[in-house]
């Protein structure tokens, strides 16, 4: 993952590839995907138990960024 300040930045990158163009995605949807229950309870010790629930919770919002 490469943290870029703006698209403007992407684009000028050396290594930029247009093909790539749909794996740009901002901070903000990067942040919503990993602030879930999913991500963050990976070390309780119920959370095998829980992992379908909590994934149930991820599908929507990846729902809104598949592209």
């Amino acid at each position: 993952m490469n943290l870029f300040r703006s698209e403007e930045h992407i684009r000028s990158w050396a290594r930029y590839d247009a093909a790539a163009e749909k794996g740009i995605l901002p901070l903000e949807t990067i942040v919503k995907v990993f602030s879930g229950k999913f991500f963050q309870k990976r070390l309780d010790s119920n959370y095998a138990s829980h992992a379908n629930e909590y994934f149930g919770e991820v599908v929507p919002i990846l729902s809104e960024i598949a592209w």
